[in-house]
């Protein structure tokens, strides 16, 4: 038979820190945090770099670290600085990050070892941020939108490293769905191979689609509080499955932008991505800003409403979970 304190001691070592993180910058918070298995939500640096303008950046930045902190959990937003990665920013270093802006290099997991080795600025990607939280032994990470399958991927083949990163890496993404300027059917289906369980918190499982709650899709699977998805991830944990998670929240309708608007704007910014041959990690970063213009705000309206409830969401996942791992 199979020694009890054998299955405990396997239980606890499910998700850990790992040695790797010993030459990370954490601060002070998150760490007393990590040890004491406290609740802690960490959070990208793209979306501060790329996702939106200085000062919208870190304004929205520092609202979502309050909300996570509202919720009973620390916030520790990654990203790479001098060299270092760093696990949680001060608001100096945000600020910093803030108006570097889209200079940051966009940081996945196929660029760590460059961005680290020659000590540039780097804004981690869901991927990268990925990497990073589950070698410092944060399990919950809050985004606001996953990448995935690009529109005409079938020639080609512009597939994000995040499908496959949530395929080998066991971090929890809660998330609003895939940004809606991708493939949203293709990319469940690619989530569906990687063995990626998703999920939709809410009262039934439509998939939302990033700016606006509902994609026309559907998750495998829903959960209506955040207390039910923490227990999921933890059976993921108890299985050592070494495979992410995404947790699908619906932008709340009184905060959604008009779908027909949206569709047009993404519709009229892909074309002109096309023309203009834009393509790979460039792509994302003009897709969204164009979409703003076009929109005249409505949707980084929207982008910054739902980054804060996928916060408040993530920051409550943390909390339960880190009840259930005590």
């Amino acid at each position: 038979m199979f020694p009890i304190r054998s299955a405990i001691h396997v239980l606890r070592r499910s998700f850990h820190r790992l040695p790797s993180s010993q030459q990370f910058v954490i601060t002070p918070e998150v760490q007393k945090a990590i040890e004491q298995k406290g609740p802690v939500v960490a959070l990208e640096s793209t979306i501060i770099s790329h996702g939106m303008p200085y000062p919208q950046n870190v304004e929205t930045a520092k609202a979502v670290e309050s909300i996570i902190r509202e919720q009973g959990a620390i916030p520790a937003t990654i990203a790479v600085l001098d060299g270092k990665v760093h696990i949680g920013l001060d608001d100096d270093s945000l600020d910093y990050l803030g108006k570097y802006g889209a200079k940051a290099h966009k940081t996945s997991r196929r660029d760590l070892p460059v961005v680290l080795a020659q000590n540039k600025v780097g804004a981690t990607t869901v991927a990268g941020t990925m990497v990073l939280a589950r070698a410092a032994g944060i399990p919950v990470f809050v985004t606001g939108g996953i990448g995935g399958v690009h529109r005409g991927a079938e020639s080609s083949f512009d597939i994000s490293a995040d499908l496959t990163e949530l395929g080998r890496t066991p971090i929890a993404v809660v998330c609003a769905g895939v940004k809606s300027i991708l493939d949203i059917p293709k990319t469940l289906e690619v989530l569906e191979t990687q063995g990626v369980t998703v999920t939709t918190i809410g009262k039934d499982n439509k998939f939302p689609a990033f700016y606006t709650p509902e994609s026309g899709y559907c998750s495998p699977s829903f959960v209506e509080k955040p207390s039910e998805a923490s227990k999921i991830i933890f059976a993921n944990h108890q299985l050592n499955m070494e495979s992410g998670m995404v947790f699908a929240v619906p932008i709340p309708s009184s905060e959604a932008a008009d779908a027909k608007a949206i569709q047009q704007a993404i519709d009229t910014a892909i074309s002109e991505a096309r023309q203009n041959n834009i393509l790979g990690k460039e792509e994302t970063p003009f897709l969204l800003k164009r979409i703003a213009e076009i929109t005249q705000g409505e949707s980084l309206t929207a982008n910054i409403a739902l980054v804060k409830n996928n916060a408040r969401v993530g920051g409550q996942i943390a909390a339960h979970l880190s009840k259930l791992k005590q």
